[in-house]
């Protein structure tokens, strides 16, 4: 049976804007403010998805979050009508305002943690909504998030929901963004690699000192066990808190991987040999390329600041592997340099394809951040809620909900604006009907 790994793409939501919300993500603080695109941001991230499928990839297509969250604001005592509960939020909180406005939902990478059939003992493909505890604006997407997973991966008899983790810092969980996987073929049973910043119940371990580690060990355990894994097929690695403290927020801005393949950067890790070595035993005999770049070749500051680990690897219908980069790797000299010297190199890395971002960029997310990794089988591809899958369809359609719907400028004046909150439900009531989710919103219900 022929196996695959789909990536599903969120959809970056009508309310798009720069509000600085991410403490720790330098992207995110450096734009704090500017003048957003949301028509611009959306149509770059259906552009990306409908290069993958042009590629022969298999891409799929995530909703965002109703935004504002009204019911949250109401919640912690804001009353009234719509136009009041925005208006008074705008004029006593701020800050909590851009937090109900947030369209970071758009980086899916956060959205859950997904284990293959391969891996799991009841053979059914697994995903656990993160709980993103550590940022308020992304806390409350766990429940929603839940819904449209289960709306896109309805049938039990291959998929396992479970319900975010508790909601305490001690159990932070920030999803796929801190965990990769790497097999021989998809089809085959993998080894997960759980990255985490800290130990949430035992202080006097490592932690970084300047910026928060956001995912702690055990949480990584406790998806883990839920998604019934072998300790034949887990390694956790902590992430090194120096380069957390640098802007290194979640694994995935510092290290990933694909297959048998990781990419890493030579500070992405506490204890790297150990680790390795663990990986190395738990592997097998099979091929395993480490791929491991030098501080001296890119500085733990270009890596962020170019995203050059938060790209995706994929493996393409010819066998070789491809990176999908930001145009930013191609901007920043080192990084280019490094790339173009990757391709010379014995790996199976073969091709590099650079792709405009940028919207996403400037609030703190790349390429990887932006998708959610599945791998299935063709069973349970044929089981996928069909409407989720990007097709030249299927693209046309999205691309002209986005014309329709989205602003192409959003300014911290415009939360305000209740228009705006019809205008987004609008959008996501239609999109609901093209992607056939049934009613997942709040507003809804």
């Amino acid at each position: 049976m022929k196996h695959i790994e789909a990536n599903f793409d969120g959809l970056v939501g009508p309310t798009h804007n720069y509000a600085g919300l991410s403490f720790g993500n330098v992207a995110s603080q450096s734009n704090a403010a500017a003048i957003s695109n949301p028509r611009s941001a959306a149509l770059q991230g259906l552009a990306k998805m409908k290069a993958l499928h042009d590629m022969g990839m298999t891409q799929g297509v995530l909703a965002p979050q109703q935004r504002p969250d009204l019911n949250m604001l109401r919640r912690i005592g804001f009353s009234g009508s719509d136009a009041q509960v925005l208006d008074k939020a705008y004029r006593d909180a701020p800050a909590i305002l851009r937090a109900a406005y947030s369209a970071s939902s758009m980086w899916t990478a956060n959205a859950a943690t997904v284990s293959p059939s391969a891996d799991s003992a009841d053979n059914k493909v697994h995903f656990t909504p993160a709980n993103l505890v550590n940022k308020f604006h992304r806390s409350i997407e766990p429940e929603v998030t839940g819904r449209i997973l289960q709306a896109t991966f309805a049938d039990g008899n291959h998929f396992a929901h479970h319900q975010h983790l508790p909601e305490h810092d001690q159990f932070g969980d920030e999803g796929a963004a801190n965990h990769t996987r790497l097999c021989r073929q998809y089809g085959d049973e993998g080894l997960q690699l759980f990255v985490y910043g800290r130990y949430g119940f035992d202080p006097s371990k490592p932690a970084p000192q300047r910026y928060p580690a956001r995912q702690t060990r055990e949480a990584s355990e406790a998806v883990a066990r839920l998604h019934q894994l072998g300790e034949h097929n887990t390694v956790y690695i902590q992430q090194n808190p120096d380069v957390i403290d640098q802007g290194v927020f979640h694994n995935d801005v510092i290290a990933v991987g694909n297959q048998n393949v990781l990419f890493y950067h030579q500070q992405a890790f506490l204890n790297t040999e150990s680790a390795l070595a663990e990986i190395r035993a738990k592997f097998g005999d099979s091929p395993l390329h480490f791929i491991e770049v030098g501080t001296d070749q890119v500085s733990v500051q270009d890596a962020v600041k170019s995203y050059l680990f938060n790209t995706q690897i994929l493996t393409l219908p010819s066998g070789e592997m491809a990176i999908i980069a930001p145009t930013e790797c191609q901007e920043n000299p080192a990084v280019y340099a490094y790339l173009n010297h990757l391709l010379e190199q014995n790996t199976p890395i073969r091709h590099v394809h650079y792709f405009d971002v940028k919207q996403s960029m400037q609030n703190g997310g790349g390429p990887a951040c932006l998708r959610l990794r599945v791998a299935l089988s063709e069973q349970e591809k044929a089981a996928v809620n069909p409407h989720s899958l990007m097709s030249d369809s299927k693209y046309a359609e999205l691309t002209a909900w986005v014309e329709k719907h989205y602003r192409d400028r959003l300014t911290a004046e415009d939360l305000r604006d209740p228009q705006l909150v019809v205008e987004s439900h609008q959008a996501l009531d239609q999109l609901t009907q093209i992607l056939n989710l049934g009613s997942v919103y709040p507003f809804q219900r």
